[in-house]
């Protein structure tokens, strides 16, 4: 029996044509292939200002630099993700303040945000856990109050929507992931869209070294005054010719994740010792991850294992990590949300008879255990 699994490339076999043609073109550096993903990116998500990256993590780390977060600063955000999210934030030089999250959805909990701003606070970071959007507005209504900026970590989450707009066009800064196991990929990658077009136009500059790649030279790659340092964070033609071509398979990708989202939401209500999350009435999630609450979760998992089908957390929680120990806190719903919080295989590579099997499992797994 082949395993269910969690996370699977997606590659059309169509790339391999216009891959071939740039590999072989002389020129694979940023070109006119990065200038049309990014014609397209903007089209796909109703906002032009899109930067492409070589990873999701610079798009955090150059969001933080475009917020002008630095040394003393601190930064709002969660310890329910990847630590990809937070790394960015000691690389800034700043400190985590960690906010508590939802203990069922594992998204940050906007009064959690609030309790936790100080006179140091610079900015908020938002994950939408698994595709699901967290509450935007009321981030960015706090946001402003406070004169902070917010950035959304949309790695789970390209697709989704919040009242009906795309995730990409609520915030200051939104960061999408292009690496290997996302809806899609460039093989690395990332995205980072900006609210502010003066925000776009001086991460257009840091992306590659604070260097004005538009400006008329009087020299070949001699380049004129750099005001202000920046990165070697673009994406390259390679990339960009890939994400050209996945990107005409967005919407069926992520239209698969969610008829499997709606499917186990349908057919693992009550059930014993198992609770589905409820996604809010105003957004859409890209159902990245399809999580369950489940009593007896590791017994769960080891068993589903068993089954051939792939169970995982995903992601550890950060504030267990020596790395960011200066940031220790209660967090009783990040305690809640990880004790019983489990994925299953949601994605567009399961079928109805996979779903159907695994639905088969998880009740036998309740009958037997719960």
């Amino acid at each position: 029996m082949e395993q269910k699994v969690l996370f699977k490339v997606h590659m059309p076999k169509s790339v391999d044509k216009p891959l071939l043609e740039v590999l072989h073109s002389g020129f694979i550096g940023q070109g006119k292939k990065v200038d049309e993903f990014e014609e397209k990116l903007g089209n796909y998500f109703g906002n032009k200002k899109v930067l492409t990256l070589n990873s999701g993590t610079s798009g955090l780390h150059l969001a933080l630099r475009l917020a002008n977060v630095g040394y003393g600063d601190e930064v709002i955000t969660t310890a329910m993700t990847c630590t990809a999210t937070n790394m960015p934030i000691l690389a800034a030089g700043a400190k985590i303040v960690w906010a508590d999250v939802n203990p069922i959805t594992g998204l940050i909990d906007p009064q959690a945000i609030e309790e936790k701003i100080t006179s140091k606070t610079k900015a908020i970071v938002m994950v939408h856990f698994g595709g699901i959007p967290c509450d935007i507005d009321a981030i960015n209504t706090i946001a402003k109050k406070y004169n902070l900026k917010t950035i959304e970590d949309g790695a789970h989450a390209i697709g989704a929507e919040y009242k009906e707009l795309k995730i990409g066009n609520h915030s200051d800064f939104i960061m999408f992931s292009l690496q290997a196991i996302k809806h899609f990929t460039t093989v690395d990658g990332g995205l980072l869209l900006c609210k502010d077009q003066s925000d776009y136009e001086r991460g257009k500059l840091l992306r590659w070294y604070g260097i004005d790649r538009d400006e008329k030279r009087k020299e070949f790659r001699c380049e004129e005054d750099i005001a202000e340092y920046g990165y070697k964070y673009h994406m390259n033609d390679i990339s960009a010719t890939i994400g050209i071509e996945q990107l005409k398979h967005i919407d069926e990708i992520v239209s698969k994740h969610i008829d499997n989202q709606e499917y186990y939401d349908c057919t693992l209500k009550n059930i014993k010792g198992i609770t589905i999350i409820q996604k809010p009435n105003v957004s859409k999630s890209s159902s990245w991850l399809y999580t369950l609450h489940i009593d007896k979760r590791d017994l769960f998992s080891a068993w589903m294992s068993e089954q051939g089908v792939m169970t995982s957390r995903v992601h550890e929680r950060n504030d267990k990590h020596t790395a960011f120990s200066d940031s220790l806190c209660e967090l009783p719903g990040v305690d809640a949300f990880n004790a019983t919080q489990v994925s299953i295989p949601v994605g567009w590579w399961i079928g109805k008879e996979d779903r159907a099997y695994i639905v088969e499992k998880i009740k036998e797994f309740s009958v037997l255990y719960l």
